[in-house]
């Protein structure tokens, strides 16, 4: 469709290409007929000649070769990735090397919606607003911590991976290990998102309060003091060792209102990202190769891997006391 200051309309430059080709008129004096440059006259005459009728329509602004365009294949990795793993274009880019910019062109050429409107568990587009984000100022002002309960594999893979009929006869004959649930304890950090995690048999007060001084130590390693943490109003979290253990550290203990998981918001998101990029991410065998691939996974979380809330930087660069570069 034309512009709307546009002279000449399809049919209009129909009957001036024809008037100078069929009728023989000058190219002057058709572009004085049709108010239009002496340029514009012979443009069109000449597509009249080469393309007929067909050509007078306009065409598409795209350029006929694209010789600095992502490569098809890797614009289908960019595809997979999103599809399979429900990743963002920063977590995307550093994946596949790519800028986070260029991932986001791609996504959108294909009409990728954003992950914000996506149900994440069937990739369908679900339209909802974002929650408001916060941050503390400092590292160790406020450190998240909650628990996600995850349902062990079998020996030979579970339903996701060889169907329900296979996975019931796996659980059956699989050893204790391969059978209920762990109990993936976490804790991050609220301004540089750093996080320690473990994977423990139950949720109960002690196990809570020995994870916390584990994760307390992992903090005081990379220069952070913690004065508070959030937690949810979980048993483990209401228990007397809990409270003493924070005390004892001079830790204040602050916990979230009733049915407000968003409270605990960069923890909860921690944890959906576990589940996508490892507890999910591909078929594990058993629950002891799964768990066997946490550690690394947790370490590329705090050190490679792209964080959109820290301009597509990962945690650990917003630590300023790494290890052995104390200040």
């Amino acid at each position: 469709m034309p512009h709307a200051n546009a002279t000449l309309t399809a049919r209009g430059r129909l009957l001036l290409a024809r008037c100078v080709v069929e009728e023989g008129w000058s190219l002057r004096r058709a572009a004085e007929r049709f108010q239009v440059s002496h340029n514009t006259a012979r443009r069109w005459a000449q597509r009249y000649r080469q393309e007929g009728a067909a050509g007078m329509v306009d065409r598409p602004s795209r350029p006929v070769r694209s010789p600095r365009r992502t490569p098809a294949e890797l614009e289908r990795r960019v595809l997979d990735l999103r599809r399979s793993q429900r990743l963002g274009p920063a977590a995307i880019a550093g994946r596949l090397g790519m800028y986070a910019s260029t991932v986001h062109r791609v996504l959108r050429r294909y009409g990728m919606p954003k992950l914000a409107h996506i149900d994440l568990a069937t990739g369908e587009p679900v339209r909802k607003q974002p929650p408001r984000c916060y941050e503390h100022p400092a590292p160790g002002d406020l450190v998240h911590v909650d628990v996600k309960k995850l349902g062990r594999i079998p020996d030979g893979g579970g339903w996701r991976t060889v169907g329900r009929l296979a996975g019931r006869r796996n659980r059956a004959a699989s050893a204790p290990s391969g059978r209920g649930y762990g109990f993936i304890h976490s804790a991050v950090d609220d301004h540089s998102r750093l996080a320690y995690s473990e994977i423990l048999p139950d949720e109960t007060g002690p196990t809570a309060a020995a994870f916390w001084q584990r994760a307390q130590a992992f903090f005081a390693g990379y220069g952070i003091t913690v004065r508070r943490v959030l937690t949810d109003n979980g048993a483990c979290y209401r228990s007397r060792i809990w409270h003493h253990t924070l005390a004892e550290a001079g830790i204040i203990h602050k916990r979230t209102r009733p049915y407000r998981p968003q409270t605990n918001g960069k923890v909860e998101r921690f944890h959906r990202t576990l589940l996508l990029e490892w507890a999910y991410a591909r078929p594990y065998p058993s629950e002891t190769a799964r768990r066997r691939a946490f550690p690394r996974w947790l370490h590329i979380y705090n050190h490679h891997r792209p964080h959109t809330a820290l301009g597509g930087k990962p945690p650990a660069t917003r630590v300023t006391n790494l290890p052995g570069h104390h200040t």
